[in-house]
């Protein structure tokens, strides 16, 4: 397949995308489009994570206190000067912010850019782990981060979070920015840049041998991931209108982590697939927490904590049988696409030849 035809289909595949946003818009309801948006902040996520965990081979966690970072500065600066004093209550917010106001788009830039610096900082000494002891110390810069913004009450509101956030309702903030997050990924894992992950996280010792410098390219993978974590997290506090630190447990990072193991780490495909999956399924399984009855009768089954319980285990199954995950480290392409028609329509032709041989 020449270039010429891969740009035709990637315009066609375009379009097709844009057209569904547009009726997606017009036609569908605000829970679908919530779930929708979901979808598309969950799948910026899980590729920051993929890049961090799947392409370079870190064992990262930290991924919710960079998402932390991101929400709250969209919520800080972009919530009406005159409704600041009516959320902070209890104590002022801090003087020197109370008056500074910034759009939108800057203020998920900016945050981006301070989870970016605050990757730059502990990658320092944090990248300089492995396996296990990596994984636990981005997890307490986590927790660290949840802490810090739990009891900075004049900057964050502590633990009564921020509200009033203006919110964003429609697909296009979160969609577009999703697209330019995977293109932005492909274009970076097909750099030399993203190959020098990939050597990474195949062999250090062979990587390092190569001439390829560990540490620069471990804490350039991390800031990358940590920015896009924290845009991530700036369209979710946008998206909900309110944020708070209860959002931002340890656990969240679990659901990111999930979404890399089930789609495959190291696979944009895998990552985007999975991030619908997973965002799909837990929404359709919600029927599980909520008390049924039968003729009258309870059923004490159906109780709040079934749906994870139940999904845990469709997961468990899957894992059991795509060990990889769902794609592995392979991606739909166009040539994967055509030689999967171009056996479906072998076999078929088989199957017409067998059947006329049996007559």
């Amino acid at each position: 397949m020449n270039k010429r035809t891969k740009l035709l289909l990637n315009i066609a595949a375009l379009v097709v995308v844009i057209l569904f946003i547009i009726i997606a818009n017009e036609l569908f309801d605000s829970y679908i489009k919530r779930i929708l948006n979901l979808c598309a902040i969950y799948t910026i996520l899980g590729l920051s994570m993929n890049l961090v965990n799947g392409f370079t081979g870190l064992f990262s966690l930290g991924q919710a206190g960079f998402m932390a970072i991101g929400a709250y500065t969209v919520a800080i600066f972009t919530v009406p000067i005159e409704a600041r004093s009516l959320i902070f209550y209890l104590k002022p917010m801090n003087a020197f912010l109370s008056g500074i106001h910034i759009p939108f788009v800057p203020a998920l830039l900016l945050g981006g850019v301070i989870a970016a610096l605050f990757a730059w900082l502990i990658g320092a000494p944090v990248l300089r782990l492995r396996g296990d002891y990596l994984a636990i110390a981005t997890l307490g810069f986590s927790e660290i981060i949840r802490i810090v913004f739990t009891n900075a009450q004049t900057i964050t509101n502590g633990a009564l979070g921020i509200k009033n956030i203006p919110t964003i309702s429609n697909l296009w903030w979160t969609w577009s920015i999703a697209l330019l997050t995977i293109f932005f990924m492909i274009l970076l894992i097909h750099s030399s840049y993203g190959r020098a992950f990939k050597a990474i996280r195949e062999d250090e010792i062979a990587a390092e041998a190569m001439g390829i410098g560990l540490f620069k390219h471990k804490v350039i993978s991390f800031m990358i991931g940590a920015f896009m974590a924290a845009i991530g997290g700036g369209l979710f506090a946008a998206l909900l209108g309110t944020v708070d630190p209860k959002q931002f447990y340890f656990t969240l990072t679990y659901n990111f982590l999930l979404i890399i193991v089930l789609g495959g780490m190291g696979s944009i495909s895998g990552t985007i697939i999975s991030a619908f999956i997973v965002t799909g399924g837990l929404e359709w399984l919600r029927f599980l927490d909520e008390p049924m009855s039968i003729g009258g009768i309870n059923i004490a089954l159906f109780r709040p904590g079934l749906r994870m319980v139940v999904f845990s285990i469709l997961l468990m199954i899957v894992v059991l049988f795509y060990r990889n995950g769902l794609m592995g480290q392979r991606e739909i392409t166009w040539e994967a696409i055509g030689e999967f028609f171009k056996k479906l329509r072998t076999r078929k032709t088989r199957n017409a030849k067998g059947g006329a041989k049996v007559e």
